[in-house]
């Protein structure tokens, strides 16, 4: 694989692979320079075919795309799954393909069990982590957990499911400014989340979503959990050479919020 891409470092078995690209390897140019990954953001659809069978040949296996929409729900992937269905989290025991997760600012998890039976992999952008964003409104991680759980005791027949999770990069809580309502939406799904919110002036706030995402797990009773800790490194906006981001890249459409590529995060049974 590129060597410019991350490679989780956690406790994972060897059955167990997983990515995070960056914005180095593709083939696109302008503001999607240049692996560009996402089909939804206006780059050239031959650009980002050919990007993303870049990054199929660099894992060597196939990456199921989502229809991602802020929501909770999440799909079950098999041989068979189709790209471009609806859903912001997905879980899969088949060999042969990556639950993939695009991600320019939101926050990706991954998660696997100790014996590698399961895998899943989690969009957790505010809403869908505050449980806003679905119909069930449930945060997506108490969704894909429930589903993860669900076929690690279908597949292994396991009661208790001893599971590790991985944190991607996303907006850092230096850059993460948001609303009031954003700062409720949480407090509301997660007690004790207000301590993630730094008051800044004029009714805004600077939100850690890594610190926010952790507590989630943590509260779903993950004790495993490595990768983002809110540190400079990990943030989408203050690493321009590495990462797209939705909120850095601004100006195009005049509301704050730029034209930039999208991030893959893919995990898979090797």
């Amino acid at each position: 694989m590129n060597a410019n891409w991350l490679t989780p470092d956690w406790p994972a078995p060897k059955s167990v692979r997983a990515v995070f690209t960056t914005r180095v390897g593709g083939v696109s140019d302008g503001p999607y320079e240049s692996l560009n990954l996402g089909d939804h953001v206006g780059d050239s659809a031959g650009q980002v075919a050919e990007n993303r069978a870049i990054l199929q040949r660099s894992i060597g296996i196939k990456p199921v795309f989502l229809k991602q929409v802020h929501g909770s729900e999440v799909l079950l992937l098999n041989a068979d799954s189709s790209n471009n269905q609806s859903a912001d989290a997905c879980v899969t025991v088949q060999r042969g393909l990556a639950c993939t997760i695009l991600v320019a600012d939101c926050l990706p998890v991954l998660l696997t069990t100790e014996d590698g039976a399961v895998v899943a992999a989690a969009h957790a952008g505010w809403r869908g982590l505050a449980g806003v964003g679905g119909e069930s409104g449930e945060s997506v991680l108490t969704s894909v957990y429930k589903s993860f759980k669900a076929q690690a005791r279908i597949y292994r027949g396991h009661l208790t499911v001893k599971t590790i999770a991985w944190m991607g990069p996303c907006i850092g809580p230096s850059a993460f400014e948001v609303g009031p309502e954003v700062k409720a939406a949480f407090e509301t799904a997660q007690p004790g989340a207000e301590r993630f919110f730094v008051e800044i002036g004029g009714g805004k706030y600077l939100a850690n979503l890594p610190a926010l995402a952790r507590m989630r797990l943590q509260a779903l009773g993950i004790t495993q959990i490595y990768g983002n800790d809110g540190s400079a490194s990990w943030c989408t906006v203050s690493n321009p050479s590495k990462f797209f981001s939705h909120r850095r890249d601004a100006g195009v459409s005049g509301n704050g919020f730029g034209t930039t590529g999208r991030l893959a995060a893919c995990i898979w049974l090797a």
